[in-house]
């Protein structure tokens, strides 16, 4: 039959639902190493043809072949035996053992006279074996055929002088159909003298062998005997009709008759043999006989363990007593031999359970961890009864599937990460580690922050994390003088399903750097005022005098602030305070020390590296502010002198193409209108950046073309001053909002009041 092909329905026959063959896992078994011939379908439950069967091949000559298979069936286990009983085809023609059989018949022969022919043989059976001979028509001889035994008949006698060889033609013809035949060609040699063939002592001889029995060993001895002498009764022995397997394991003597092993003798191949032996003498004539040796069974064979179904691997919250695999034991010998025990080492979750026949279940009996034990190599001993006693044993590697058991946990309880202000946005803060034993997607961890705030906004703000890595990065550049620490907290989720998870608080404490330098509170800030303080001439040297007021908004040593004098009009005069800012006079104040003294002060604070502030002080030796002379070199701050000095420097140096021009021009008004000039002591040149807003120049070039003379009074901390107006040394110039709407007797008014103000 071809592969494919149907044979039967099993699940028809047993009375099984279609749908259970895949939930139970149906399958064909067969018997220890044998091949499988045949399979069954699982969507429908046919038996089908599953490799190409050959009669011939399993069975040799018996008459009846049957095929052992077994219908596995697990969940729970069943067994089913099928035997299929294979049925043989015309598909081997007879055949002879030789293509030319050489006889020699004496010529003085009796007509009646009967020659053994050897048979043709035929590899299949029962009516598709040989079933009858056919003889070529002569005129000597005719056939004789019963059963297995051939004759040829001498039914005319034979004249050597006529005819000295013979050839005849025999037609072997089986009963296939269609019919099939073989032929072999008779060769007769007609001779002048020998009229005996030889004769076996027995027509048939028995001998037992047992199994694996070494090579030259004597099976068995046929005796023939002649009556002729010389020649004609020299006897040589040889097997007749036999297959290539039995040449390969057994030989005879030609001279002796000694039947000898030559190959490897077992009893699971073949129990017995049927062997037919050749007697012949030296002129052609030949006798048979029938050789039967039996093999007798040792315990050679060790108990094979198959492994029919496993489930690996298995969920680690499987129960007990859950069935995990169907072990199968076959041992090839016999009886008692055949008898088998098996078994498991101990110290495992695991044991065997007898079930039908030769098959066992493996079974768990206790609760599996897969973070415990992942692996489990199970070796299955399986040893026979026989004498001495064989086994064998198999090893099982079983795999613990994982389930999401386990909640990542951390490595530590909390973390703390510390970090200077002004960082990178972007830097490392530090790193969080959860384990998760589970396996894969179920062990691995992915990490993020839980939504939360930090002074008020959302904390990704802050901080962002790796979900891979766990590392922690800064989102933002922290100010320490803003937060000083704050906490966050980090989930640790694995991919199983459902997840698990697990938090960690982490402290994030944000550390001082020197990034903040010392504010001078007082004296005010250049710029704004001038300050001013009065010192009397009196003072003895350690009165204070004043003190210098200011804050860090940094921490720890880097507010930490120090006071110096880093210069004054009168370097031995004052001294300040390291840390108190307190001036104070180092001496007494005498009479030829200057009315003004300048003092700039250098506050820095402890930090590395050091930042500072600076501040000017004014201070005047006076004991009322009527005594004060002037104030016009009481500068401005610092930064004011310079920016004012790099614009006097950029003005003169445009001025010095026009300078002559102006010389020139300056020198011909001051001839043509020179006037008495008022002179004030006391007068202070005041910058024209304070001039009063309603003044202009009528000529619109930027700049006044003449002085003016004003009275100033100050007050001690002020840079305003009240200022009143004399005179003009150019009659041309006019306040900016009286040029076009008064007329000349308005400002003769003007002036007069002025004048009258300047004598009170």
């Amino acid at each position: 039959m071809k592969r494919g092909s149907v044979i039967g329905n099993v699940a028809k026959d047993l009375g099984i639902d279609r749908g259970a063959l895949s939930s139970r896992r149906a399958r064909i078994d067969t018997d220890g190493t044998d091949k499988r011939y045949c399979d069954i379908n699982l969507n429908d439950g046919e038996l089908i043809v599953a490799d190409r069967i050959d009669r011939e091949g399993l069975c040799g000559e018996k008459a009846s072949c049957v095929v052992k298979h077994e219908l596995v069936l697990e969940n729970p286990l069943e067994l089913h035996r099928i035997n299929l009983h294979i049925q043989d085809i015309n598909d081997n023609s007879p055949q002879f053992k030789e293509d030319l059989i050489n006889i020699e018949i004496q010529e003085s022969a009796d007509r009646g006279a009967r020659f053994v022919i050897e048979e043709a043989h035929d590899a299949d059976v029962g009516q598709n074996s040989v079933q009858q001979y056919s003889l070529q028509n002569n005129d000597n001889f005719i056939l004789a055929a019963d059963g297995n035994t051939i004759e040829l008949v001498l039914e005319k006698e034979l004249d050597r002088e006529k005819q000295q060889e013979i050839n005849l033609l025999l037609a072997a013809l089986d009963g296939g159909s269609p019919q099939r035949s073989g032929t072999v060609v008779i060769h007769v040699t007609v001779l002048d003298a020998n009229d005996n063939a030889p004769v076996f002592s027995q027509a048939v001889y028995k001998a037992s062998l047992p199994e694996n029995s070494p090579v030259d060993t004597v099976v068995v001895t046929v005796s023939a005997s002649d009556a002729d002498e010389g020649v004609n009764g020299d006897v040589t022995y040889e097997f007749g009709h036999v297959t290539d397997d039995v040449k390969k394991i057994f030989s005879i003597d030609r001279k002796v008759g000694e039947i000898r092993v030559v190959g490897i003798v077992d009893y699971e191949t073949t129990r017995s043999f049927e062997i037919r032996v050749k007697a012949k003498d030296g002129l052609g004539l030949s006798s048979y006989a029938k050789v039967i040796i039996s093999i007798t069974d040792v315990n050679d064979n060790a108990p094979v363990v198959s492994l029919k179904s496993l489930t690996n691997p298995i969920p680690e919250d499987t129960p007990p007593g859950t069935e995990v695999g169907i072990i199968n034991v076959q041992d090839r010998d016999s009886e008692t031999n055949r008898q088998v025990r098996c078994s498991i080492q101990q110290n495992i979750p695991f044991k065997l359970v007898p079930s039908i026949k030769n098959y066992y279940s493996l079974v768990t009996t206790g609760q599996l961890d897969r973070e415990l034990e992942s692996d489990y190599n199970i070796t299955i001993t399986a040893t026979d009864e026989g004498s001495p006693p064989l086994s064998s044993s198999k090893t099982v590697q079983l795999s613990v599937a994982d389930i999401n058991d386990n909640p990542p946990v951390f490595e530590e309880q909390s973390y703390s990460a510390y970090v200077t202000e002004n960082n990178k946005p972007g830097s490392t803060l530090c790193s969080v580690t959860a384990r998760d034993p589970d396996w894969r997607q179920n062990g691995t961890v992915m990490y993020s922050l839980l939504p939360g705030e930090v002074n008020g906004a959302p904390v990704s703000s802050y901080l962002s994390v790796n979900g891979d890595t766990g590392v922690i990065h800064a989102v933002r550049s922290f100010d320490y003088e803003q937060f000083r620490s704050f906490k966050v907290h980090v989930t640790a989720r694995d991919n199983g399903s459902p997840p698990l998870s697990s938090n960690v608080t982490v402290s994030v404490f944000v550390s001082d750097v020197n990034d903040n330098s010392p504010q001078i509170l007082y004296p005010a800030p250049e710029g704004n005022s001038f300050m001013t303080e009065l010192v009397p001439k009196a003072a003895h040297g350690g009165s204070l005098v004043s003190k210098v007021i200011a804050v860090d908004a940094d921490s720890g040593q880097n507010a930490w602030l120090s006071y110096h004098i880093v210069k004054s009009t009168d370097p031995g005069l004052f001294t300040i305070g390291l840390h108190s800012g307190e001036i104070r006079t180092q001496r007494d104040i005498s009479e030829s020390d200057s009315m003004k003294q300048n003092l700039i002060v250098s506050v820095k604070d402890n930090g590395q590296p050091s930042l500072s502030a600076t501040c000017s002080m004014y201070l005047l030796i006076s004991d009322n502010l009527a005594e004060v002379p002037e104030l016009k070199d009481i500068s401005y701050d610092e930064k004011n002198s310079k920016l004012t000095s790099y614009l006097i420097i950029a003005l003169v140096s445009v001025s010095t193409f026009f300078l002559t021009f102006i010389i020139i021009i300056l020198g011909v008004r001051f001839c043509r209108r020179r006037k008495p000039r008022l002179l004030f002591d006391g007068a202070v040149a005041i910058p024209s950046a304070y001039l009063p807003p309603n003044y202009a120049d009528v000529d619109g070039t930027g700049t006044l073309r003449s002085a003016y003379n004003y009275d100033a009074y100050l007050t001690t901390g002020s840079r305003t001053s009240d200022f009143k107006f004399v005179s003009s040394y150019n009659d041309n110039t006019l306040p900016a909002d009286q040029t076009l709407r008064k007329s000349p007797s308005d400002f003769a008014e003007v002036f007069g009041e002025m004048e009258e103000c300047l004598e009170v």
